[in-house]
C-alpha cells in the first residue's frame, strides 16, 4: 500500500489548518470579485473542491446566490455546514458526481484536480464545463505545468500531484465549448510559512 495520502485523507487531517494558508489566494479573491459581479441573486453556482466554505460558498452565498459546494473530504464538508449555513454541502468526486441541476449558473474550481492524474484532470475539466448553462461561467484556479505523478511533501503530507499546462487546460476548455474571456499567472506564498511559493494560473471563461 502506498504511503502517500488521498485527497481525502489530507484534507481531513489539514480542516481549518488549509483556510489559514489558503484562505486569501488573491486568484481566488479576485475570481469571487469577477463573478459576483456578473451573477443575478438565485444564480445556481457549484463549488468545486469546497473546503470549509470560506471564502467562495461564504461569499457567494452573500452575494444571493443558490450555492452547492462539493468536497472529497468528510470533515471539510463538515466545517463548511456549519461556518456557512446559507449554502448547501455533500461530500463527492467531481469524478464521479452528477448534479441534481440541469445547469448552473457558474462553476468553481478553485485547486481541486491538483490530486489526480493528468487524464483525470482534462476529464474533470470536461464534466465541469459540462454542468455550465448557456450564458454561465466556468472560474477555475489551479496551479499549471505539464506534470504527471509528481511526489511532494505538501503541509507535513506526503502526496501525488499532476497538472496540465496553461495552454493544455485553456485548449480542454475551448474544446469543451466554453470561450476563454481571460486568463493570466501569478505567484503567491501560503500565509506563515504553511507551504512553498507557488504560480497560479486564474482562467474565466463562459459558455455562449
Amino acid at each position: 500500500m502506498s504511503d502517500h495520502s488521498s485527497a481525502a485523507e489530507v484534507f481531513d487531517a489539514l480542516a481549518g489548518r488549509y483556510e489559514e494558508a489558503f484562505g486569501e489566494v488573491p486568484a481566488r479573491l479576485e475570481a469571487l470579485d469577477w463573478l459576483t459581479a456578473r451573477l443575478p441573486r438565485g444564480a445556481r453556482v457549484l463549488d468545486v473542491g469546497s473546503g470549509t466554505g470560506r471564502p467562495t460558498a461564504e461569499t457567494l452565498a452573500g452575494a444571493g446566490c443558490s450555492v452547492t459546494g462539493i468536497d472529497v473530504s468528510r470533515e471539510m464538508v463538515a466545517l463548511a455546514r456549519a461556518r456557512v449555513p446559507g449554502a448547501r454541502f455533500e461530500q463527492a468526486d467531481v469524478r464521479t458526481y452528477t448534479p441534481e441541476e440541469d445547469g448552473f449558473d457558474a462553476v468553481c474550481a478553485f485547486f481541486a484536480l491538483l490530486m489526480m492524474d493528468q487524464p483525470e484532470v482534462a476529464g474533470a475539466l470536461r464534466r465541469m464545463a459540462s454542468w455550465v448553462a448557456p450564458g454561465g461561467y466556468f472560474v477555475l484556479a489551479t496551479v499549471p505545468g505539464d506534470i504527471r505523478n509528481l511526489d511532494i511533501e505538501w503541509m507535513g503530507h506526503r502526496i501525488t500531484v499532476s497538472s496540465l499546462s496553461t495552454e493544455d487546460h485553456l485548449a480542454v476548455l475551448e474544446t469543451a465549448g466554453l470561450e476563454v474571456l481571460e486568463h493570466h499567472t501569478r505567484a503567491f506564498r501560503p500565509h506563515g510559512g504553511q507551504g512553498d511559493p507557488e504560480e497560479h494560473l486564474l482562467c474565466l471563461a463562459r459558455r455562449p
